[in-house]
């Protein structure tokens, strides 16, 4: 496989950041299907004695709000880009899918599409680490 006329070599690490995309954009996601999507869960957390997810719930709502994910997946691949860290590229197409999910999505691509472009540089010698 090439990137960029580079030959691609995948490896060790390559499994931990597909692992990582998997946790944390498979996570966002299904945590959205579980306790932001029920339209139950919005009376659930409204009561008195809340249940424990309507913490995080809440949050995440704030985080989608403020456009947080989106920003977040940005500033990741923004540092996997310019110092060509493969973790953080990583990082940043999974919260790059968080951001998606949760309606973050112009950031969210783009930090995730840069994220993409450092760990394929990475991979094909482009960066030194």
């Amino acid at each position: 496989m090439r990137f960029l006329g580079r030959a691609l070599q995948f490896g060790a690490p390559d499994w931990v950041c597909v692992a990582l995309v998997a946790v944390v954009g498979g996570g966002a996601a299904a945590f959205r299907q579980v306790a932001i999507v029920p339209r139950a869960t919005v009376g659930i957390c409204a009561a008195a004695g809340a249940p424990g997810f309507c913490g995080p719930r809440a949050a995440v709502l704030w985080l989608q709000y403020e456009q947080g994910f989106g920003w977040a997946a940005l500033a990741a691949g923004v540092a996997a880009f310019v110092f060509g860290w493969r973790f953080a590229g990583a990082l940043a197409v999974g919260i790059g899918i968080a951001a998606v999910v949760n309606y973050n999505g112009t950031t969210g691509l783009l930090g995730a599409a840069l994220g993409v472009f450092a760990w394929m540089g990475v991979n094909s010698g482009r960066y030194s680490g």
